[in-house]
């Protein structure tokens, strides 16, 4: 693979499940414009959509008056991703885990461990109007 060049791009969208195809797409055309091997964009695609279907549901609460911005940025080492909802926040370190016993037939729950399982990193963050940010970084070391 030809390393990607240094590249940037953001993207907002109003707080409507119907729009997330559009993220996925302007993600999906970005990663396959620098090369990104399919799997790769794949893993990226599934991420991104479930970090900003929790913006919108949870973030922002459906509230169509709120928006959610995609970040995208690609370098040669690695693909960092960063959502961010409109909402009050929350604390990450309240999210049941899916893999209690008490949680395993539970039909929601499941996104952030999705993604933490296909991110190298995750971080939240605080915006400064007290807003979620996910920062997502994948290594581009072993694509």
């Amino acid at each position: 693979m030809t390393p990607p060049s240094q590249d940037a791009a953001r993207l907002v969208i109003p707080s409507d499940p119907q729009r997330i195809a559009e993220a996925d797409e302007f993600l999906e055309n970005m990663l396959r414009r620098h090369g990104i091997p399919e799997s790769l964009v794949m893993d990226l695609a599934i991420a991104t959509t479930e970090l900003i279907n929790n913006a919108i549901v949870h973030g922002n609460r459906r509230d169509a008056s709120k928006t959610v911005s995609l970040s995208v940025e690609i370098s040669s080492a690695q693909v960092v991703i960063r959502v961010a909802d409109q909402g009050q926040g929350f604390d990450p370190t309240r999210i049941p885990d899916p893999l209690a016993e008490e949680n395993l037939l539970r039909e929601v729950g499941r996104g952030v461990f999705i993604v933490r399982s296909l991110m190298d990193d995750v971080q939240f963050e605080r915006g400064p109007a007290g807003e979620t940010v996910v920062v997502a970084r994948k290594s581009l070391a072993s694509a």
